[in-house]
């Protein structure tokens, strides 16, 4: 597990990329509608609320040291990872699998519903590795070091 700990910042930039993206395509299915659907709605709520998220775990370490919290910001990544597993399957059940032809609209939520799945495995490589890192520590009496940096 140690060996993991190296590949987290990656981690983070591939997930601000892809919540970017999320972002822009959740904020495209959001826009025709007058009161859009709960399920896009959530889904645009976990693109902003990833975006915060990864501003405190990946910049509050090195930048803020002291205001960091380990514990803040292992919850706000369990928290990260549900909203994006819960939110993906949801729309994948609401909008089920047609066949979009040329539909932009159509391949704009598979293409949501597919970057959302991408950001829950992403978010759960980083839950994984910073849980086991945590639990470590305590174990050995330690205060756990945040995983930054290469």
């Amino acid at each position: 597990m140690e060996s993991l700990k190296h590949y987290i910042p990656y981690a983070h930039i591939i997930a601000t990329v892809f919540g970017l993206i999320e972002l822009g395509l959740t904020c495209y299915l959001v826009s025709p509608w007058w009161r859009a659907p709960g399920i896009y709605a959530f889904m645009l709520f976990s693109s902003v609320w990833t975006l915060l998220a990864l501003i405190y775990i990946a910049l509050f370490p090195p930048y803020f040291p002291k205001m960091f919290q380990r514990t803040i910001a292992l919850a706000l990544e369990w928290i990260t990872m549900i909203f994006w597993f819960a939110g993906s399957i949801a729309l994948a059940v609401w909008f089920g699998s047609p066949s979009c032809g040329a539909d932009t609209f159509c391949g704009c939520v598979e293409a949501a519903t597919a970057f959302g799945f991408l950001l829950w495995v992403t978010f759960l490589f980083i839950v994984i590795v910073d849980t086991m890192a945590t639990l470590k520590g305590r174990a050995r009496g330690q205060r756990a070091k945040p995983v930054v940096g290469v």
